[in-house]
């Protein structure tokens, strides 16, 4: 099998999920034999917005020939990675390289886990929410848009409402009786705004 391990090994962050890494070819006479690529090792050590510890999934980019570099895509936003790189011949993988620790920065959130219309009055509707699955960062906020829907499916003006991201119900008021109200919700991050989730409900036609 190889020798040695490729030196000089750089991580480069493109954005939340895409990183490229770059290292230097080994001399060719420490492949003892037909050099076929290098292979990278990464994995995901923990994410930054949740503390979890979880069984680490380690996984396997190979990258052919005398390559010096190679695109790492599908990362999770937000966390903290790890990686080495090692050369393949015919027989087999060389040593690893140092693990090199590189952070994805934030993305925008997954949309609220859930959102439920709950006791519905003439002039009040009560939300209740969960937060994203993936925050994929600091959440900072929610937004809240919502308009009444005539008979004739019309749509009326939209309102909009930012909701603290630590919030997880809301009392709606001063809304007409008998109306049906269309919901938007989502989640954001200092990147932007997640997906969104809709709902519906009616407030009641009389006491």
């Amino acid at each position: 099998v190889p020798m040695v391990a490729p030196g000089n090994v750089q991580v480069h962050v493109i954005n939340s999920t895409l990183a490229k890494v770059h290292w230097d070819t080994v001399p060719l006479k420490t492949v003892r034999g037909h050099l076929q690529g290098y292979k990278v090792y990464y994995w995901k050590v923990q994410s930054l917005s949740r503390r979890s510890k979880r069984h680490v999934e380690k996984k396997i980019l190979t990258f052919r020939g005398n390559k010096t570099f190679g695109m790492l895509p599908g990362l999770e936003p937000y966390s903290s990675y790890k990686l080495n790189v090692r050369v393949v011949n015919g027989k087999g993988e060389g040593p690893a390289s140092p693990d090199k620790v590189f952070k994805t920065p934030e993305g925008v959130p997954s949309s609220p886990s859930f959102l439920k219309i709950t006791n519905p009055t003439l002039d009040s509707l009560t939300l209740e929410w969960g937060s994203p699955t993936h925050p994929n960062g600091v959440l900072t906020s929610y937004i809240l848009k919502f308009q009444p829907i005539n008979n004739t499916h019309e749509l009326g003006p939209l309102v909009e409402i930012r909701i603290p991201a630590n919030e997880s119900s809301l009392i709606l008021k001063n809304l007409n009786y008998s109306t049906r109200y269309k919901f938007y919700f989502n989640a954001q991050t200092s990147v932007g705004s997640g997906s969104q989730i809709t709902e519906e409900a009616v407030t009641i036609m009389d006491e």
